[in-house]
């Protein structure tokens, strides 16, 4: 089952497990198991085109960041992607779907390269897979960052816990990126946090999101993963996020953002999440 609208296409599983994409910046806007809904977004999110979704899984493409030459976080988010295949059921009834952008004007006024970005959706019974493909095809090498920006729903963040951070290092934002090490065997969160871990385990276990289960994330090629929550501090700063909703969102975000990523002239670069209902 698929079905799509102009700026909106739906992969349908049936038994109520859905995903929905957005074409503004190919964002991954809901994705239900069972009719429960796995991602948040918020109230005050906008869908205009002006700024990315505050929401769902934004792409953030080809910088991480503030960015002097374009909005924070690059531009994918808020370009327009075209459906390059729409929703196809495979044999055992997981469904597929490829959305992609490929380098305009309006982006080669921020970064002067040709490129073409590849996005793969397959949603599967308790999992949601997206691989995001990098192809460079300009005459020259060029180097970026790349990050599934995911926001997790939760019922309370408070009671939420992180692990595959032990050991590792971190760039803390809210400390004029001062560099630690975590200490923590997992991660728990009662303020506003916005860590950029390093090198971490290919595998996060995020308790107590959606009626208090486990979410699985595996990453391919995503050698960081930054956790934020802006907690009432810079919820307040931010006019498309409520003020009262932080305590039930939690970012995981899996990315190459410490060190960008330098890709060579025909060649891919593929960095892929895996969220799994545990």
């Amino acid at each position: 089952m698929a079905s799509s609208v102009s700026s909106v296409v739906v992969l349908d599983r049936g038994n109520n497990t859905t995903c929905t994409i957005n074409l503004l910046g190919a964002t991954v806007v809901s994705w239900r198991v069972n009719n429960q809904e796995q991602l948040f977004v918020s109230k005050l999110a906008v869908f205009d085109g002006q700024k990315s979704i505050r929401g769902g899984i934004p792409l953030v493409f080809p910088h991480f960041g503030p960015w002097a030459y374009g909005p924070q976080h690059g531009f994918a988010k808020i370009c327009r992607w075209e459906v390059e295949k729409q929703p196809e059921p495979y044999e055992n009834g997981d469904i597929e779907a490829i959305f992609s952008v490929v380098d305009t004007p309006f982006t080669k006024q921020m970064w002067n390269y040709s490129f073409k970005l590849v996005l793969k959706v397959v949603l599967r019974e308790k999992e949601l897979q997206v691989g995001l493909n990098v192809i460079n095809t300009s005459p020259e090498p060029f180097q970026f960052t790349m990050l599934f920006h995911t926001y997790l729903k939760v019922p309370d963040v408070r009671k939420c816990s992180i692990s595959g951070l032990h050991g590792c290092m971190f760039v803390d934002k809210t400390k004029e990126n001062s560099i630690y090490q975590e200490s923590r065997e997992l991660v728990t969160i009662d303020n506003w946090i916005d860590n950029i871990y390093q090198n971490t385990l290919q595998e996060h276990i995020i308790s107590n999101v959606v009626s208090g289960r486990k979410m699985k994330m595996v990453k391919y090629n995503l050698p960081d993963t930054v956790v934020w929550n802006p907690w009432d501090v810079k919820a307040s700063t931010m006019s498309d996020f409520g003020d009262d909703e932080y305590p039930n969102m939690i970012c995981v975000e899996a990315g190459a953002v410490m060190t960008p990523i330098t890709l060579n002239p025909s060649n891919t670069y593929e960095g892929t999440i895996i969220l799994q209902v545990m």
